[in-house]
C-alpha cells in the first residue's frame, strides 16, 4: 500500500470522527507487520482526558487482534494541515515499532513523511526502564 493509500485510509476513517467539542476530526490508518491495515478515529468526551486519539484507537485495535509489529501509519486531520501523532500517540506508536516506523502526515495535496525517531527521540522503552 502506498502513502496515498494509506492517507486516503485515514481520511475514511476520519468521517466516523466524534468531535462536537473541537470540532478537530482525526482519522489514523496503521499498516502491522504482515500488511494488515487498521483504522481508528479521535472520540471525544465532555472531560478531555477522557477522549481517545485516533492513533490509539487503531493501535488498540491491531494489539487487541495480536498485532504488535508496526510499519507505517497515516494520520489526517479535517484541516488536512499535516497533523503528526500527539507526544501521547508518538509514545504508544513507539512500544510497538522502532525508530523507522514511517509516520505520513495528509497536507492536502501532498503528504510529509517522518521516521518516529525523528518524531520522538530518546522514546521511554523497556530498556530505558532497566526491563531489558
Amino acid at each position: 500500500m502506498d502513502d496515498a493509500d494509506l492517507v486516503e485510509r485515514a481520511r475514511t476513517a476520519r468521517e466516523n470522527a466524534y468531535a462536537p467539542y473541537s470540532e478537530y476530526t482525526v482519522g489514523a490508518a496503521l499498516v502491522t507487520a504482515d500488511g494488515t491495515v487498521y483504522t481508528g478515529c479521535n472520540i471525544e468526551n465532555a472531560n478531555y482526558s477522557n477522549s481517545l486519539h485516533a492513533e490509539e484507537v487503531a493501535v488498540g485495535k491491531a494489539v487487541s487482534d495480536g498485532h504488535r509489529e508496526f510499519e507505517r501509519v497515516a494520520v489526517s486531520s479535517g484541516a488536512q494541515d499535516g497533523v503528526t501523532p500527539c507526544g501521547m500517540c508518538r509514545q504508544t506508536l513507539s512500544e510497538f515499532a522502532d525508530d523507522e516506523l514511517v509516520v505520513v502526515c495528509d497536507e492536502g495535496d501532498t503528504n510529509r513523511s517522518y521516521s518516529l525517531g525523528t518524531l520522538l527521540p530518546d522514546a521511554i522503552s523497556a530498556e530505558t526502564l532497566g526491563r531489558e
